[in-house]
């Protein structure tokens, strides 16, 4: 199933280290602003902005930015990737401890993942710091990958570019808006570390999709992340 939003552009936010500055408030106090872009919290998000709620994902409406899913016959979803032009980028949110991020740690094992399958793998300093880059071959040929992982409060996003966009960061466009605008809902629940946050098809699409669920999207190629052992978050 294929969403496709679009709407006038509101123009980019600045391409900003991701930061939280700290404001006086009229009783003197130091108030915490939000962060300069995200992916934000959704205790953090801006207001006013037309998103697709997915559960633990909320999606920014970015013009000519398709979001493809899939899904099972309950509507729970399995897969999400952005699409545009020649570019895609499929995304992940799981659980993360309370007392500090896991993207260097997925991200070693997704390096030797790709190095056990044969393909080389580079870290690059990115906008949201250190990516993964690697070359793999698929049924389609060799195909470019570009792993970004972003931290927050007890959870971590994960997104693998494709297309174009895999090896120059300057080709993503709206995708990078949409991660950007990107929003978690983690919830309080306790849940273990790494494992996917659930994500949902809006009801009323749900209807529309009947009993057969979403169906499938071709996300292209996306690798895995080694099972771990379990503990709360």
């Amino acid at each position: 199933m294929i969403f496709s939003r679009k709407r006038a552009d509101a123009g980019r936010r600045g391409r900003d280290e991701r930061t939280t500055e700290v404001l006086d408030s009229h009783d003197g106090e130091q108030t915490p602003a939000a962060p300069a872009r995200g992916p934000y919290d959704v205790g953090e998000a801006p207001a006013g902005v037309q998103r697709l709620d997915l559960g633990s994902l909320q999606i920014p409406a970015v013009p000519e930015v398709e979001v493809r899913v899939q899904a099972d016959p309950q509507g729970v979803i399995q897969q999400v990737v952005l699409v545009h032009g020649q570019n895609a980028l499929q995304l992940g949110v799981f659980a993360a401890p309370r007392s500090e991020g896991i993207w260097a740690e997925v991200r070693e094992e997704i390096r030797q993942s790709l190095f056990n399958d044969g393909a080389a793998a580079q870290e690059v300093d990115g906008e949201y710091g250190t990516e993964l880059r690697a070359r793999v071959r698929t049924p389609d040929g060799l195909t470019d990958l570009r792993f970004v992982g972003i931290d927050g409060p007890r959870w971590m996003v994960r997104g693998v570019y494709q297309g174009p966009a895999a090896v120059d960061p300057a080709a993503a466009g709206p995708l990078a808006q949409c991660l950007d605008g990107l929003v978690v809902d983690r919830g309080q629940e306790a849940k273990p570390v790494r494992e996917p946050l659930p994500l949902r098809l809006p009801r009323d699409v749900a209807d529309q999709a009947g009993p057969t669920g979403a169906g499938e999207a071709d996300a292209g190629t996306a690798a895995g992340r080694p099972a771990p052992e379990p503990r709360e978050a």
